[in-house]
């Protein structure tokens, strides 16, 4: 009986205080194998562990780069879209104010040619003041010298009174935003 109660009392310490328990005897040789066994290695296959160990880790910085990469290349993507977006949103705000403008023109029934003049020269003076406003400068004036990077020569004239290579005539202003030809102008150059 007394053998019984100090069994249950064992088993009731064990369950009570499993870590402090000892560990059973197959854990302290497993443990002391592995001491054993680094004991044991030549130079040589320590020397290869270590260098796994570093390629491990080269191997692991590695694809953290590459990571680090791709979402920067994604970030880089979603800035470009949105600063196209925002661009084209600006220019559009930019150009509503006219369109209104000419519906407002085109919806007046009983105007005079000479009202609607006035209407589209108005209108005429807008687009000049959003062009100015978003960078965008007129290029192609009569009397300018030819210059093939700005304008585009559709037609050649011999005439004594202008200059050689003179614009004389414009059929199509052309365009600059910046340094960057957005349309050429369309001219007749003379001599």
């Amino acid at each position: 009986m007394e053998q019984e109660k100090e069994q249950e009392q064992e088993i009731q310490k064990a369950a009570v205080e499993p870590e402090t328990a000892d560990p059973p005897k197959e854990e302290k040789t497993e443990k002391k194998e592995k001491k054993e066994k680094k004991k044991k290695l030549s130079p040589d296959q320590e020397k290869l562990e270590k260098l796994q160990k570093e390629f491990d880790e080269h191997k692991e910085q590695h694809l953290r780069v590459l990571a680090e990469y791709d979402n920067f290349r994604k970030r880089s993507q979603n800035e470009k879209n949105a600063v196209y977006h925002n661009a084209v949103s600006d220019t559009v705000q930019a150009i509503l104010p006219i369109a209104d403008n000419i519906e407002r023109a085109l919806a007046q029934e009983n105007a005079s040619a000479e009202d609607m003049k006035k209407g589209v020269e108005m209108i005429e003076a807008q687009i000049t003041a959003v062009f100015e406003k978003l960078g965008i400068k007129a290029s192609g004036e009569v009397g300018e010298t030819f210059d093939p990077n700005l304008h585009n020569a559709v037609a050649h004239i011999d005439d004594e009174t202008l200059g050689e290579n003179v614009i004389a005539a414009v059929y199509q202003k052309g365009y600059l935003l910046g340094d960057k030809v957005v349309r050429h102008a369309m001219v007749q150059v003379a001599n």
